[in-house]
């Protein structure tokens, strides 16, 4: 004797997928037509409102040998802060291991910098000058946002 589909799935699961099915393209689609704007991102609305930056520095970061990472500030030359291996700095680590893997991706060096921003309105970003990649820093918590922001002069 052979089972069809009929035999092996219920026949709520099939109607339940179908209506979820259905709804996702009547929402596509009522998204696509009436022209729905996306939320504004934090450049957006910073530019809309003139917010001005109260700080900002071009750092580069350096891998070491040994596995430290070294934060150079990229307009004197002179060293920021060296994070070592093993530090409590894994929050910095991690956001420019991502960079990094962009850059990679599109074969850019270690030489165009990084700019960190304070923003008059408490926010803190980081851009790759060379990707145009921004990352608000403020989203990711007090403590993580304060890694970075010992990094300003």
């Amino acid at each position: 004797m052979t089972h069809g589909p009929a035999d092996t799935l219920p026949k709520g699961a099939l109607t339940i997928a179908g209506a979820l099915v259905l709804f996702a393209l009547a929402a596509t689609t009522i998204v696509r037509v009436g022209h729905i704007a996306p939320s504004a991102s934090p450049v957006l609305l910073r530019a809309e409102e003139k917010v001005a930056p109260v700080q900002s520095r071009d750092l580069r970061f350096l891998d070491r040998a040994d596995g430290a990472v070294v934060i150079q500030d990229a307009t004197t030359g002179r060293i920021a802060k060296v994070i070592e291996p093993g530090g409590q700095t894994g929050f910095i680590r991690g956001v420019m291991r991502g960079l990094a893997r962009d850059r990679r991706m599109r074969g850019i060096g270690d030489r165009p910098p990084f700019t960190l921003t304070a923003w008059r309105d408490g926010e803190l970003s980081l851009v790759d000058t060379a990707t145009g990649r921004n990352i608000e820093l403020t989203a990711f918590g007090g403590t993580n946002r304060q890694a970075f922001a010992e990094l300003l002069p």
